[in-house]
């Protein structure tokens, strides 16, 4: 079995994540995103989906990015 990098159980179905040249291991979907998603610069939600991203900084929507400044993408084209 291997431990969870996140809240540490010893799972039989854990996995591994390569990430930045780094593996880590986790036992659940959620484990990972908790350790591994970024982070909205405006909410603080983790990004699960593609969002949005700039001057390295990450968002999870045009709302957000445009709080905190950032002009110019748009969640929806028409």
């Amino acid at each position: 079995m291997s431990q969870c990098e996140t809240c540490g159980n010893d799972y039989d179905k854990a996995f591994q994540v390569t990430m930045g040249g780094k593996t880590h291991t986790y036992d659940s979907f959620e484990c990972a995103i908790h350790a591994l998603a970024p982070v909205c610069e405006h909410c603080g939600i983790r990004i699960v989906g593609h969002g949005l991203e700039s001057a390295d900084k990450f968002y999870c929507c045009e709302h957000c990015a445009e709080n905190n400044g950032v002009k110019g993408f748009r969640d929806r084209q028409n």
